[in-house]
């Protein structure tokens, strides 16, 4: 994978947990993915895992999670996926409801290098 991908914000190897990495973040695994998919919504799930950190096998069920509840669609586009974010759907939990996906994407995404 290179470091750069066309149309991408920055460089993905900077986005990708070190070894040595936190034990905990201040955001869900759920978030995680929704960013990537923001920057780079034909990423596939293997690619997301290796940034995450996590399996590519849990990546699939976040996915289908936020595709089953809207936050998502999926567009199969020949042997690849392409995902949409719903921008505009509220956050879950009642403390940051008042949110939207859209505002949390921005937050993180706002100033990476293009």
């Amino acid at each position: 994978m290179s470091q750069d991908r066309p149309g991408g914000i920055g460089s993905y190897n900077s986005m990708k947990v070190p070894p040595d990495g936190p034990k905990w973040t201040f955001l869900t695994n759920h978030s995680h993915v929704l960013v990537l998919l923001a920057k780079d919504p034909d990423m596939t799930l293997r690619d997301i895992a290796e940034h995450i950190g996590i399996t590519e096998r849990a990546v699939h069920k976040i996915v289908g999670e936020l595709e089953d509840d809207g936050y998502l669609v999926r567009e199969r586009i020949g042997r690849r996926n392409r995902y949409e974010l719903r921008l505009d759907r509220s956050l879950r939990h009642p403390v940051e409801s008042h949110k939207t996906v859209g505002d949390i994407v921005r937050v993180i995404l706002d100033g990476l290098q293009p």
